[in-house]
């Protein structure tokens, strides 16, 4: 007993996780659930849920979690440690219709995030994790976004943010993100594909600790035109961008055909990789990376982490999901906070803290000793 609170003490004041719960009659309430109910994440975080007691209570019935437990707070502030916090943003009873995004589910989910999306803004969370929401029926409850990172940029008065997908060392991110395919070709522009090699640039040194990283640029026709012979714009718009970013010492190569790439064993030696449009990048990402695949609203001055899947209508209330790409975005989002932080500290006062990181690392030695 001694031992644990030694333990307990010597951890650092978890993460406050502020969790938007998505669309009710999907799957999100479930991965949520399934996710904390690790009493692990515990440890490193603070769970602060964005919904309602009795939407929980009603999916937690649902799933046989009778172990679930949690407990309802009115504000962020008054979240308790290491335990899991409901907010009730709502009261009312949900009719719910799990499966089917509608109206009423669109009109909740919305709620979630608005409050949480208020709560990071005034620093009442660290952090914000986003379960899926449909698009369809988001919509239909005034939200006029086409998803999260959009919306989450309005908010931070930016005109894009950067979408990265995430999953170890796999880092994948989009010049575009939500544009219809025949739209993609006449939405590049230089200036665009250089801010967004800038912004993955920046991401990767602030938000992973990357000191130098080193870029793969994707082209946009097949081959990446091959010499121009399926089109032009890796000549005209791609291949300038990237020189200007070599210009500003910024390590980024390309354009690469997109097709072979993730095959190929050339991979490993690039730190992220920026694809030109939304399933060029995303495809193979989620091939390889589906079940813990993390999406990171990069380039924003707070952090935002989502799983990579969506509602997933065909199997909610069945108590099928796989709840690992939720947990994993909740990890990453602690990841990236701590990272910021502990280079703001850094740069600050670098003797100072490397110091006390020197000796807080002697003391978790002890503790395991004793």
């Amino acid at each position: 007993m001694e031992k644990e609170k030694i333990k307990e003490e010597g951890r650092a004041v978890p993460i406050r996780v502020g969790i938007s719960i998505g669309d009710v009659n999907g799957i999100g309430p479930e991965v949520v659930i399934k996710s904390l109910a690790d009493n692990r994440l515990l440890l490193d975080c603070t769970p602060i849920i964005y919904a309602s007691s009795k939407t929980i209570s009603f999916h937690k019935k649902a799933m046989n979690e009778p172990e679930f437990n949690y407990q309802t707070c009115k504000t962020a502030n008054e979240a308790v440690n290491r335990k899991i916090n409901i907010i009730n943003v709502w009261n009312e009873e949900v009719q719910f219709d799990l499966g089917k995004g509608t109206e009423a589910s669109g009109k909740y989910a919305f709620l979630s995030l608005e409050k949480a999306t208020e709560d990071l803004a005034s620093g009442k969370i660290d952090v914000l994790v986003t379960a899926p929401i449909s698009k369809e029926a988001i919509g239909k409850a005034g939200f006029q976004f086409p998803g999260h990172t959009e919306y989450l940029a309005h908010l931070a008065g930016m005109d894009e943010a950067l979408m990265m997908m995430v999953s170890g060392s796999l880092r994948v991110a989009l010049v575009t993100t939500h544009v219809p395919l025949k739209d993609v070709s006449g939405t590049l522009t230089r200036e665009k594909i250089l801010a967004k090699i800038k912004a993955l640039d920046n991401s990767l040194k602030k938000d992973f600790g990357i000191q130098r990283p080193k870029i793969a640029v994707f082209g946009l026709n097949p081959h990446a035109s091959e010499n121009g012979k399926m089109g032009n714009e890796e000549a005209e718009t791609i291949t300038p961008a990237i020189n200007m970013a070599r210009n500003e010492d910024i390590f980024a190569f390309g354009p690469f055909p997109a097709d072979g790439f993730f095959g190929s064993p050339n991979r490993g030696q690039y730190d992220a990789v920026l694809a030109m449009y939304h399933d060029q990048g995303l495809a193979a990402f989620k091939a390889l990376a589906f079940e813990d695949g993390v999406n990171y609203t990069a380039g924003l001055p707070i952090v935002r982490t989502s799983p990579d899947h969506g509602t997933a209508f065909d199997i909610a209330g069945k108590n099928e999901a796989n709840p690992q790409s939720m947990r994993s975005a909740i990890y990453l989002a602690i990841d990236i906070f701590n990272t910021r932080k502990f280079l703001k500290e850094i740069a600050a006062n670098p003797l100072q803290i490397q110091e006390s990181a020197h000796h807080r690392k002697r003391g978790d030695r002890q503790h395991e000793i004793e």
